[in-house]
Order: C-alpha cells, then structure tokens, then sequence
C-alpha cells in the first residue's frame, strides 16, 4: 500500500536505506552490473520506495541508488519509474533513466515511455521509442497502447501509421489492447477510414473496442456512423455500455437534434447508475437544452454544484438559441458572480442572448464587460459585439467594433453587411462589400445572404439579381435561403410572376421560406389567385401556423372578399389554429416592460390610456386616416402593441430621448404610418425592430422608405 507522509515523519524502514545500499555488493564498474532481482537487499529497498511519494525522498532514493550500483537492476529501476504518482516523477525518471548506462531490459522502457505518455510528454514519449528500437529491443505488448496513445496525442498520423506496421510485423494482430490503442490512435488523428478499418477486423472486441470506435466517431462527426455502431454493439455484443459510450451516443443524438431517442438512452443512464456522472449531466443538459427541452436541462443543470464552464456553457447556449434570451444573460451573470471563469463560448452565447433581448443598456454592459476581459481582442467575440448592436438597434457602434479590428476575415464582413442590410441602408452595404474585395477578402455563402437581404429590404432588384448570378464566379452553390431572398426581392417589387417562375426553375424542392415569401407579397400586392397557390403550399408544409392563415385572410380583406376573410377563419377554428398576439417591449431602467395588443394590465395604463387618446386627436387633426383591413374591423388601431409601447416610452423618458421598441410580428401598413407622424408631433426618433427587420422612424419618415 502506498501512503503519503511529510518530510519530517517518515517510517522507519526509510533511514535503513543508506545502511542497506552501503552495505550491498554493488561495484561501480564502467560496465554495466547486473544485481540479482529477488535478493533481500533489493527486496527491502522495494518495500522502501513504495512508500516514496514526496519529489524531496525520491531525490534522496535516486542519489543513493545511483551511488550504490543498485539502479542496474531493471526490477530496481522499474520499481523507481514507477514510485510516485505526480508530475514531479516525470522530472526524476527521466533523469534516473538516462543516468542508466545501458539500459538493455525492455521493462525500463516501457516505465519511463507510459510515464511520459501518462502526463502527456507525447513527443518525448516517441524519441524514447525510437531510442528503444535503435537498442535492438523488441517492444511487447505493454509497449505500443501508450505509443500509440503518444502518436493520437500529438496527432501524428505519419508517425500513427508507421507503428501500426509494426504492430503487424511483431504479430500482435489478435491482442485487442493494442489493436484497441491503433483504432483509438486512427479516430484522434481525424482517420476515421482507417479506425473503422481495424475495428471491422477485430475477432474479438470488449468494451474499449466499442468505446474507441465510437468515441472516434462523434467527435470527428459522423454522429449517424456511431449511432448504427451503437445498435450493432447492442444486438452483436455482450458488452455493456459504459459511461463513456454514453457520453458518444448522447453527443450524437445531440447533433442530430433527437431527442426521442436521446430520452431512451437517458433511461440506460439511470438504468446503469450513472445519473451522478458529471460528464453525462453535461452532454444531457447540452442534449436537452439543443432540442428546446430547456426546462428539463435546467433541471439537470441545478442538480450539480460545478465550477465547470462547459456545464454552464451548454445551459446558457441552450436558453440563447431556443429563444430564452433573458434566462441566458441572467445566468450569465450568475456564473460571473460566482467567479466561474468563462471562455470565449460563453461570451459569445451571451452576447448572442443579448441581441435578442434587443436592449442597447445591457448590450452595452456587455461589451464592457468583455473589453475588461482576456476576449477583448477575439476576432468571434468582437463578430460576435457586431452582430449584437446591428440586433439592439445601433448599426453606428456595430461599425465602430468593425473599424477597430485590424485583421477583419470574412466573418466579419459578412456580419457588418448583413448588419446594415437589416437597418435598411443597403447602399453602404453594397459599399461595404466593394472594399472587401478589395481587401483581398474572398466572400463566402453567408456574405450572399447578407447581400441580397440587403438588395431585398431596399429593393434594389436588378444589384440583388446580380450578386446572385455572380455567386457562380466565387465557386458558391446557392443555398435554400439565397433563392428564398431572391423570391421575396422578386415579389416584394411586384415582380409576382417572374418570382413564381423563378421558383418552377429552382434545382431544389422549395421549402416553406420560398412559399412564405410568394405569399407574403401576394398579401402587399393583393394578388388573390397567386396568393391562394402559395398559401396551398404553406398550408402543406406548416398547418398550425396562424400567420398563414392571417396572410390569406388579409389577402382577401383587400380586395373585399369578405367571405372569404370569414372562411379562413372558420378554418382556423376547425384546425384549432391560434393566432399570434401582437407583443411589444420597452426597456426602460433597465427593466423590460412587455404590452400585449390591447393591454390594460399595466400598472401606469391610466397615464397610458390618456397620451394615446391624446394622439389619436393629433393624428386626426393631420389628417391621418387608418387604412381599413380586417384587423381593424375588430379593434382600433390604438389597441396595438407597438402604439403602447410607444405612449408609454413618452410618459417614461425625457424629451428628445430615443424610443427603442420590440415587436414579436411584422409592423402593420397603419401602425407604420401612424408612428411616422408621432416621430414628427412628438419630436423623437422611435426604433422598432419587427420580426424582419428595423424601421428608423425620425421627422416624419421612415428608413424602409415604405417598403418593407
């Protein structure tokens, strides 16, 4: 048994040592000794080394056995290599070992090279094997897993390869630790061909053998090739998953995003007792969380007390892209209270979170925070800073980030161009592309998009027809989402039969966006026969979403097809469709205020009520006349949530001050108009970010130019 002591109690047997080793028969002749293993002496002084584990005894034993002779015997030797856990053994063998004249016993090799591979001394762990072979000694079967862990941990693949052939040339073919250390080996240098290879010709294959294989698998991803392991390992193998095959399914369930199946191997977790695994808590709070079970993974995330920043990161990022954005800045600043050191995950989650939530204030903290931190010169955090204040409303700071940059990749770019494609202002985003080129930066499929969404919130259709023909010349295949954009820049500019041409023309079976966009302009332009076609084919692909329903119905409400308005619905009703609440939001303070359409919870509605009675009487007296659709048939336009919100940041801010408003849907053609002439009456610039895009309301105008 190994026991741990201080330098100032030691047992007994510790300070016989310099008696034994003075009085053996050791000579210390030039040539090398060899001391019987077995004898008293060595037995005693074996006894002794085992309870060596402080760096100070082990220096002492090194000196006296070097003094003595007794480090030429290999049992000796082997017995020193292998004394004391920790990384300071590293320092002390690999000294003892050189200091061995002519180390001939394949013993001593195999110590010193698994205590370099142990402690990850991969490259020092090879040159030891090489010196081996030059010694003319045949490694055996414990030399070559921790060589070939020392070949997967560089990675090198050439040097992987070269050991395999002499795996094969030595005959270990059928011994399935090594043929376990080659597959393990293949899959860390990224060959899964050549794992898959080794594996397929195993006679024999325990548990390693299907842990390396698809272990290999989900982090080179091939996540479907590892679940059909996993299936065969099941139906052909005795063997019982363990902890780490779990850890690989569930990572591959994951990255599918199935979660029926990831649930399933959840219930082999707790049916083999590995619910308390701090491994699997994260890969399923990770695999719950991707799949929009964030409740669940929150579950499983407040049964651990960890420091562990992938544990936080998979919480956090999994409430950002499930549309949590306010529980991820929250936790977020929970880990940072709790002094858990975040990495560049982290930040760029919760600035990704911070973009949605919209507010400019904690958009700001955040970069704060960021530039007092070690990511304050990260090219994906500061992409990331872009893409957030383009998203909170303040296209100016997102440019000033862009400017500050020295070595701007084509991430960056794409990001700047798509942000002010979504304020509206395509032309300095054409502009923006024009120096990329010539900046010697080559766009990428991303930068397209950015493009066209550009050319399509202007409509500007002959520049957005011709970066999408010009994509060819750049060697990108267009995307679903490119011809998407192409089909609304199209149809939104009246183009309605050359935008479903284009649609009959398209290599790929179109999705619901192409659908949605036809149908979307067919609602702008009233085209009723068009319009019906495409909702045919929303319908299909997307029953239970109200928007489509509303789109047709307001199709038929321009034109006056007022049974058909009152059919859609009873379709609705039979189809038990709901339709969508208006919503708006206001930070204010710091603090969000939500209003619903028709709001009248809120506790200030009384002040509220008053300012919106008292612009609809100014509206009025200029003139204004709401444009009647089947929405205000039902209720007045003043009943909107992005009118209250608006009263209420009157009431709520100072004079002159901007007011940044939230809509969860597309901005109507009467709120639009009415908050143009509010801009003007109330003297204040009014920002609103819809579901598509942000409309600069200032004087009296817009930024869309109308058209959105």
């Amino acid at each position: 048994m190994t026991a741990t002591f201080s330098a100032r109690r030691r047992p007994t047997c510790f300070y016989l040592l310099p008696r034994l080793c003075s009085s053996s028969k050791a000579t210390t002749s030039a040539h090398p000794v060899t001391v019987v293993d077995g004898g008293d002496i060595i037995d005693r002084v074996a006894s002794i080394l085992s309870f060596a584990a402080h760096p100070a005894h082990l220096a002492q034993i090194h000196a006296l056995l070097i003094s003595s002779g007794l480090h030429r015997s290999p049992f000796l030797a082997t017995k020193f290599l292998q004394s004391a856990p920790g990384s300071h053994r590293l320092t002390h063998a690999r000294q003892f070992f050189d200091e061995i004249p002519y180390p001939e016993d394949p013993r001593l090799f195999n110590a010193v090279i698994r205590l370099h591979s142990h402690h990850n001394a991969f490259d020092d762990a090879l040159r030891l094997y090489s010196q081996m072979l030059r010694s003319n000694i045949l490694p055996d079967g414990f030399t070559l897993p921790p060589v070939l862990k020392a070949c997967g941990g560089l990675p090198s693949h050439a040097a992987g390869r070269a050991v395999h052939a002499q795996v094969l040339c030595l005959g270990f073919q059928a011994d399935v630790f090594v043929q376990n250390g080659i597959i393990a080996m293949y899959a860390k240098c990224g060959d899964i061909a050549g794992a898959r290879t080794v594996f397929d010709m195993l006679s024999v294959r325990n548990v390693v053998s299907w842990t390396s294989i698809l272990s290999g698998c989900t982090q080179n991803g091939f996540p479907l090739e590892a679940l059909e392991l996993f299936r065969r390992m099941r139906l052909e193998s005795d063997a019982r998953p363990d902890f780490i095959i779990l850890v690989s399914v569930l990572k591959s369930y994951m990255d599918e995003q199935d979660l029926e199946h990831g649930r399933s191997v959840h219930g082999l977790v707790i049916k083999g007792g590995f619910e308390d695994e701090p491994d699997l808590i994260i890969v399923l709070t990770a695999m719950y969380a991707k799949c929009g079970q964030v409740v669940v993974a929150r579950q499983l995330f407040d049964r651990v007390t960890s420091m562990d920043v992938i544990l936080w990161n998979a919480m956090i990022s999994g409430y950002a892209k499930n549309g949590h954005a306010s529980e991820a800045v929250e936790l977020f600043h929970e880990m940072i209270s709790r002094v858990i050191r975040p990495d560049s995950i982290t930040i760029r989650s919760a600035i990704l979170a911070c973009a949605q939530v919209g507010s400019l204030e904690i958009a700001r903290r955040m970069e704060d925070y960021t530039n007092s931190s070690e990511f304050k010169d990260d090219i994906f955090v500061n992409t990331a800073l872009i893409d957030m204040y383009a998203k909170c409303g303040n296209i100016a700071r997102a440019h000033a980030i862009f400017e500050r940059l020295i070595d701007k990749d084509v991430v960056v770019w794409s990001a700047i161009i798509m942000g002010y494609g979504l304020h509206g202002r395509a032309h300095e985003a054409l502009r923006l592309f024009d120096e990329m080129k010539l900046a010697g930066v080559r766009p990428n499929d991303v930068t397209f998009v950015g493009l066209l969404s550009a050319c399509n919130h202007a409509g500007l259709v002959k520049e957005g027809w011709n970066y999408f023909n010009s994509m060819k010349d750049y060697g990108i295949e267009p995307r679903h989402q490119h011809y998407a954009c192409v089909v609304d820049l199209l149809a939104r500019a009246g183009h309605l039969d050359g935008a479903f041409e284009f649609i009959r023309s398209m290599p790929m079976k179109p999705e619901l966006t192409v659908w949605g966009a036809l149908l979307n302009a067919c609602k702008i332009h009233g085209h009723v026969r068009l319009g019906e076609y495409a909702a045919e084919r929303v319908f299909a692909l997307e029953p239970l979403n109200a928007g489509h329903y509303v789109k047709l119905s307001n199709i038929y409400a321009s034109v006056g097809m007022w049974r058909d308005v009152a059919r859609i619905r009873v379709l609705m009703k039979e189809r038990r469709v709901t339709k969508s609440i208006g919503c708006s939001e206001i930070h204010i303070s710091g603090k969000l205020h939500c209003f619903r359409a028709g709001e009248m919870s809120h506790p200030r509605y009384e002040e509220i009520f008053v300012v919106l009675a008292e612009l609809e009487r100014k509206l009025k007296e200029c003139g204004f006349a709401p444009h009647l659709s089947s929405e205000l048939r039902e209720n007045s336009m003043f009943h909107h949530s992005e009118i209250i919100a608006i009263a209420f940041g009157l009431i709520s801010t100072a004079p002159g001050t901007t007011i940044r408003i939230m809509k969860n849907l597309r901005a109507c053609v009467n709120c639009h108009s009415a908050t143009k002439l509010i801009s003007k009456l109330m003297e204040r610039e009014i920002v609103v970010r819809d579901i598509n895009r942000f409309h600069h309301f200032k004087d009296g105008s817009c930024s869309c130019g109308d058209y959105w």
